[in-house]
């Protein structure tokens, strides 16, 4: 007996997501129809696929399996689309692009709409742990996040350089100055990103091999608000120069002895490198690189 392929697609969505909601959701069904449409495969095959757990899911050794050989046949029936939409050029589809922050890949989008206006872009942002989820769970196509550790699911192409500088209201001591010593910053209150942001990831392993004690921290969720927060004198905030931007309420210095670097990459999942809009983003970041 064959396989029903729309069972199969919502299995392999269900897998994707974590859990039926989100599932549902990313394809635009309901609920019961697809937690039916599971419930239709595992009692054709007499098999449990996934186990309940409260509103989450987790795949049975059956069900990882399964995933495994669904995310091939998946992503070789997307390439076979693309091929044949190849055939008439890139004219149409969706690139859906996750970055931790706009200032390094709007640029890039702009360049990629200029090339391609038939394309539809989708642009969406968050620290670096939850862009690198919504890439694993393929909520995004592309992610463009700094200091990607390797990852055998991922492709990924250095994009770009970028430093940490830290910066404080006009009224303060330090607006006078260009730069500081990083061991005076341990006197000062600190305006931080949540955890899970590079920045403060960077910034806190940076203090520790200079053996300079974090001192007191206010955590601020948005490069927004961390930015008020500075310019109404609440602390010192730290953040990639790409980002700095233009604020005359800020003066921005840099650290005279050490360098805080870090790499921004673009990546799609390995599977996917091969689908046309995502090898369109790449092969335009290439002759950018190459340009450079």
């Amino acid at each position: 007996m064959s396989i029903n392929h729309i069972h199969l697609r919502a299995f392999h969505a269900v897998a994707a997501e974590g859990g039926f909601s989100r599932a549902a959701a990313a394809r635009h069904v309901s609920q019961p129809t697809l937690s039916g449409q599971v419930r239709a495969l595992e009692e054709r095959y007499g098999v449990k696929l996934f186990e309940r757990r409260g509103r989450g899911v987790e795949l049975t050794d059956l069900g990882r399996a399964l995933f495994d050989i669904t995310r091939r046949v998946f992503a070789q029936e997307l390439e076979a689309e693309q091929l044949l939409a190849a055939a008439r050029g890139l004219t149409g589809g969706m690139l859906r692009v996750g970055a931790d922050a706009p200032y390094n890949v709007i640029p890039m989008l702009a360049a990629l709409n200029r090339r391609y206006p038939g394309v539809q872009l989708s642009l969406t942002f968050g620290n670096t742990e939850k862009v690198l989820d919504d890439l694993l769970r393929r909520r995004c196509d592309v992610a463009v996040v700094p200091d990607l550790a390797p990852d055998e699911r991922l492709h990924a192409v250095p994009f770009r350089r970028d430093r940490l500088v830290v910066f404080v209201e006009r009224g303060h001591p330090w607006a006078a100055r260009r730069s500081i010593r990083l061991a005076e910053l341990s006197g000062q209150r600190l305006i931080l990103r949540e955890r899970g942001s590079n920045t403060r990831a960077v910034f806190e392993r940076s203090l520790k091999d200079a053996d300079v004690s974090l001192g007191e921290t206010l955590e601020i969720g948005s490069r927004e608000a961390a930015r008020e927060a500075v310019a109404t004198g609440l602390g010192v905030g730290v953040v990639f120069e790409s980002e700095f931007g233009h604020d005359d309420r800020l003066h921005m210095l840099t650290l005279r002895d050490t360098t805080l670097e870090a790499v921004e990459y673009a990546a799609c999942l390995a599977d996917r490198r091969a689908v046309r809009t995502v090898r369109a983003f790449f092969d335009l970041l290439k002759e950018q690189a190459a340009g450079a």
